[in-house]
């Protein structure tokens, strides 16, 4: 991509670097969505056991998770990551403060995180083991407390045990997607001017200074080529001396075709993105009742054959078909690379897809239980109270009507990104446009029947 490709927000909106360099603007956003946060937690201890009346379930699940998905992932990628309240609480233990920099020695051990582990892989059973409960976490507003808190205390151990967002980058599962589909995002977080990062020695951005903390995801700025790895906290920015770190506006999904950065661990997050969006339409949109029973614990022999199912499609099924697509691809145009790394590269592909699917599936589950939010606004513990005066709006769906039209444009959409993805993938493999057409064929049949079956199910 070449830098005309790219607009710089910070020079273009000269009244945002200020703003992103206040040691005030991170704390007071994410004390922000700790009172929320706390609030949902206590709703679902002690309020309601009801979920559609209870605030931790509508606004956790529904309004944050439409927020989410279709909103600051596809727009502003880790944006989120900026502001979550989960970690806040360890690291200002760990910082001994949470506005102005603290010079002193942090409060945590700072163990370095094992080797083996840094990757994404603890994610992705992590995402995976909650996705196997989430009829019932969704459903429960006291598991879904006790699951919110076990996040925090999960973050402030690790604070106390290992340097700085230890629990941001390795553990966290929901972290995990969205650094996933952060790499679709056109907002990146960049040097300007690698060269600048190599002569400067200090390398503040990583050490911290009396402005701001290294960069508490352990990333060095100046090596970034993708999203991912970037919590958008702005640390880089407050610390970096020599003004060499800003915020672009670029095209979208290009993080997406930097292959010396392509990994199993990320395209295994890729299958199982991709087989939960299709799963989770299925049990909770779905017309099967009975299979909406097993995954809601009715009973566990029951529930033991779901789960066993859905660890199934995620972990075998879609890989092992996505796989057979990438060896018809190698033998179609003799591609040289092993099936694995060609699996690999072709995974990148299903991203935009997946987040299309979960966009088109949040869709389907907001619009259809999005009032119950107004009532749930002034009742949060559904003990009766009317706080705003909207306790007595009655559930509704919204836009039922052209519900379908919107999922179908929506997946339409990711189905076109996600296959001018493997073209451009099938293009850094082959010089030869013919070999590369032949070689994403097959990756084309997945992608198309994967959003057929998508189709089929929200068109039903």
């Amino acid at each position: 991509m070449q830098i005309e490709d790219r607009l710089d927000l910070l020079e273009r909106y000269p009244r945002l670097k200020p703003m992103l360099k206040s040691r005030l603007f991170q704390p007071v956003l994410m004390l922000l969505t700790l009172a929320v946060f706390s609030l949902a937690v206590a709703a679902g201890m002690f309020g309601t056991p009801v979920g559609s009346r209870n605030f931790g379930i509508i606004f956790v699940w529904i309004v944050w998770w439409a927020l989410l998905i279709i909103i600051l992932v596809p727009v502003a990628g880790r944006l989120w990551c900026a502001i979550c309240p989960i970690p806040a609480p360890g690291e200002w233990l760990q910082r001994r403060g949470f506005v102005r920099r603290f010079m002193g020695k942090p409060l945590t051990l700072g163990l370095r995180w094992p080797r083996r582990f840094k990757n994404i892989w603890l994610q992705n059973a992590g995402f995976l083991l909650i996705a196997v409960f989430s009829t019932v976490i969704l459903t429960r507003p006291g598991v879904s407390a006790w699951l919110l808190l076990g996040f925090v205390l999960a973050a402030v151990i690790l604070s106390l045990l290992f340097e700085k967002r230890t629990f941001c980058r390795y553990v966290c599962p929901v972290g995990g997607f969205i650094g996933l589909y952060s790499m679709v995002s056109p907002l990146a977080l960049r040097v300007k001017d690698t060269q600048v990062c190599l002569d400067h020695t200090t390398k503040d951005c990583i050490k911290g200074n009396e402005f701001g903390y290294g960069c508490p995801w352990i990333t060095y700025p100046g090596s970034l080529t993708r999203n991912t790895a970037c919590g958008l906290c702005t640390e880089c920015l407050k610390t970096c001396p020599q003004d060499n770190i800003t915020l672009y506006w670029r095209p979208a999904g290009e993080d997406l075709f930097v292959q010396k950065e392509h990994r199993l661990d990320e395209a295994y997050k890729a299958f199982i993105m991709l087989a939960c969006a299709l799963l989770y339409s299925t049990v909770l949109l779905g017309p099967w009742g009975w299979i909406k029973g097993w995954a809601n614990m009715e009973s566990l022999p029951h529930w033991l054959l779901y789960a066993g199912g859905f660890v199934a499609v995620n972990v075998l099924i879609v890989p092992g078909l996505f796989s057979l697509a990438s060896a018809a691809s190698r033998w179609l145009s003799g591609d040289r690379k092993s099936l694995k790394a060609l699996v690999i590269d072709y995974a990148y592909s299903l991203i935009p897809l997946g987040l299309a699917a979960w966009i088109a599936f949040s869709l389907g589950f907001v619009l259809i239980n999005g009032t119950y939010a107004a009532a749930v606004l002034s009742d949060p513990f559904g003990w009766g109270w009317n706080l705003f005066g909207t306790a007595s709006v009655s559930w509704q769906p919204i836009a039922a009507n052209i519900l379908p039209v919107l999922q179908a444009g929506v997946l339409t959409a990711g189905l076109l990104f996600a296959l001018n993805t493997a073209y451009r993938i099938a293009g850094q493999n082959h010089s030869d446009p013919r070999a590369a057409f032949r070689a994403v064929l097959p990756i084309a049949a997945f992608l198309i029947t994967m959003t057929l079956g998508f189709a089929g199910l929200y068109m039903a």
